[in-house]
């Protein structure tokens, strides 16, 4: 037996029976809650069939310390998307149908399956509620559901996207991530504005990644020229808008980007904030040098744009979030502050780094390890060290690859191990990111075998 406290009385055929009666007893540092609770009851119940949940449900099975159905993963899900392709297929390089797989065929038969949302948490009873009633038991659980985009932070934009004939759209969705090529098909002439909300979103890159490769689709296409003083009225002018003051988090990366974008006469408009859509009218929060904040409007003949995006209702209202909405865990350990026997990796954590699938390689090893060396009795000992990575296309054929940690450090594998200087683009980090990354995000990494920087796992 792993753990220390058990909430199965019996075990049959492999299969964890619950036991009719177990008393409270509440959480410890160095102890999992035991539940006054009948029903269905797992060792670790995984929230979440997103790349941090099935990364961390299969690595635990792996592991060979759990039996059938002793590891739950909930999510309401009939589809799983390989999400970082939605860039690609907005540059008219992907086919959207072919990045996604049905939920089921992911899910190892040796998990049990609950293909419902989650309405709540009830971290001091070691239970969660399915939207039909049922209520989990767990030991442990881990909370990784991804973050949600809420499209009604900008005024007009359900509207806009839903219009086929509108040319506003954005790769940050399954269903209208084609649209935005089709967009920049049309586009001959005009004004192409691309958006960066204020405040977390997932892949901080991805809103500048499109914006890079329109103006590549329209350069080699004769509608766009790098030399400004060459652009006619009868070209396309390209303004990035976005909520921050640089263009990356990453001091070393936002330099190189700058001078890209300097280069290729793209206008930047910093500490703009899309807040309406008004015709072809884009309506910004504005914070100004001083601090003051304004309204001004663009016009757009095309405009891309990325929601604002936070943490579901059901994590936000809950015990266990932090009071943004977040899961409050330890940034080392991955394990929540208050609650010993719950853990949360990839987006819906609060961990201090950047939300991307890269960062939950590094995530979902330490959780499973510390989860593990804390149910043998013994201190967790893994640490997370905030690793993560962004591979920005900057045009058809080439990639800026940042990978960084805590505090904005820049962590480079291939400058590590060859000297590379990965701010500089190159076409060996576009085929990682076009052909590479997709393939052993499917065959390795959602099957626990896939570690990023650190490689294969067994």
């Amino acid at each position: 037996m792993i753990s220390n406290c058990s909430l199965f009385a019996a075990r049959a055929g492999g299969r964890s029976v619950a036991a009719s009666t177990v008393a409270v007893r509440k959480a410890s540092s160095t102890s999992s809650p035991l539940v006054n609770f009948a029903a269905h009851s797992h060792r670790v119940v995984v929230v979440g069939a997103g790349a941090a949940g099935l990364s961390i449900g299969h690595q635990l099975l792996r592991s060979r310390k759990f039996s059938q159905d002793e590891i739950a993963i909930v999510d309401p899900a009939t589809w799983h998307h390989y999400q970082p392709g939605w860039t690609l297929v907005g540059g008219g390089i992907k086919d959207k149908e072919k990045l996604r797989r049905p939920m089921q065929d992911l899910v190892d038969s040796r998990l049990k399956f609950y293909q419902h949302k989650v309405d709540a948490f009830d971290p001091d009873n070691s239970s969660v509620t399915l939207g039909d009633g049922r209520k989990i038991a767990y030991e442990h659980l881990v909370v990784a559901p991804g973050i949600q985009l809420d499209y009604g932070s900008v005024k007009g934009l359900p509207q806009a996207l839903a219009d086929p004939d509108s040319p506003v759209s954005s790769i940050y969705a399954y269903d209208f991530c084609d649209k935005a090529f089709q967009n920049i098909k049309m586009l001959t002439r005009g004004t192409a504005i691309f958006t960066q909300p204020t405040g977390i979103v997932k892949c901080a890159g991805a809103p500048q990644k499109i914006m890079w490769l329109a103006l590549d689709y329209w350069r080699r296409i004769g509608r766009y020229a790098y030399n400004q003083s060459k652009q006619g009225d009868d070209s396309i002018k390209i303004k990035f808008a976005t909520g921050l003051p640089g263009l990356f988090g990453v001091p070393k990366y936002s330099a190189a980007l700058d001078v890209l974008r300097r280069q290729r006469g793209v206008e930047g408009y910093f500490q703009h904030d899309l807040v309406a859509i008004e015709g072809n009218q884009a309506v910004f929060n504005v914070t100004l040098p001083d601090g003051q904040n304004t309204t001004t409007k663009l016009h757009f003949d095309l405009l891309h744009v990325v929601p604002k995006m936070g943490p579901y209702d059901f994590i936000r209202k809950s015990p266990i979030a932090d009071a943004a909405g977040y899961v409050e865990v330890d940034a080392d350990t991955t394990r929540h502050r208050r609650y010993p026997n719950v853990w949360s990796a990839g987006d819906a954590s609060n961990l201090p780094t950047s939300k991307t699938i890269a960062a939950i390689t590094s995530q979902a090893p330490v959780l499973v390890r510390n989860m593990l060396q804390f149910m043998d009795g013994k201190q967790p000992d893994a640490v997370y060290d905030g690793y993560t990575s962004c591979p920005l296309v900057t045009e058809y054929g080439k990639v800026l690859l940042a990978e960084f940690k805590y505090g904005g450090q820049p962590s480079e594998t291939f400058n590590r191990w060859f000297g590379i200087d990965q701010a500089v683009p190159r076409r060996a980090f576009y085929h990682l990111k076009k052909d590479f990354f997709p393939w052993v995000y499917y065959s390795g990494m959602l099957k626990g075998t896939w570690r990023g920087p650190k490689g294969w796992s067994r």
